[in-house]
């Protein structure tokens, strides 16, 4: 994996924009990220050097409902296996919550492989994922 650095702490706005996007993410506002981002129940951030190169985050209410989300590695640095060590990071902080929370996360395409490791199952049929289309 080179020379990473675990931070744990949200990335800087223009970077958590601009790793969305490079990512394959849907785009945010810079708005709405510099007011969720320090909003984080939990975050960690891989740089090498000074470079964003994987982020997720851990966003809810700190007590019942928790959701993973931002998961992205820059491109040039997938399949180092930083994925895998953002998500190491993210279930250890997961497994220090409350017992009975509801922990949920939206996996697109082939991400359920990555996030079934981490004990992630699929909630279909009793349940599906929706979102407000705006």
């Amino acid at each position: 994996m080179g020379n990473i650095e675990i931070r744990h702490e949200p990335p800087a706005v223009e970077q958590y924009l601009a790793l969305r996007l490079e990512a394959g993410l849907s785009p945010m506002s810079a708005e709405g990220a510099a007011a969720g981002l320090p909003r984080s129940c939990f975050a960690v951030t891989l740089y090498e050097g000074n470079v964003l190169v994987g982020m997720g985050r851990v966003i809810g209410d700190g007590g019942c409902f928790f959701q993973v989300t931002d998961i992205a590695v820059k491109p040039s640095c997938q399949g180092r296996g930083l994925g895998k060590l953002i998500m190491r990071e993210i279930r250890s902080y997961l497994d220090t919550v409350p017992q009975q929370t509801y922990v949920s996360l939206i996996a697109d395409g082939e991400a359920s492989k990555l996030y079934a490791q981490y004990g992630f199952v699929p909630v279909m049929p009793e349940s599906q994922g929706m979102f407000l289309r705006r």
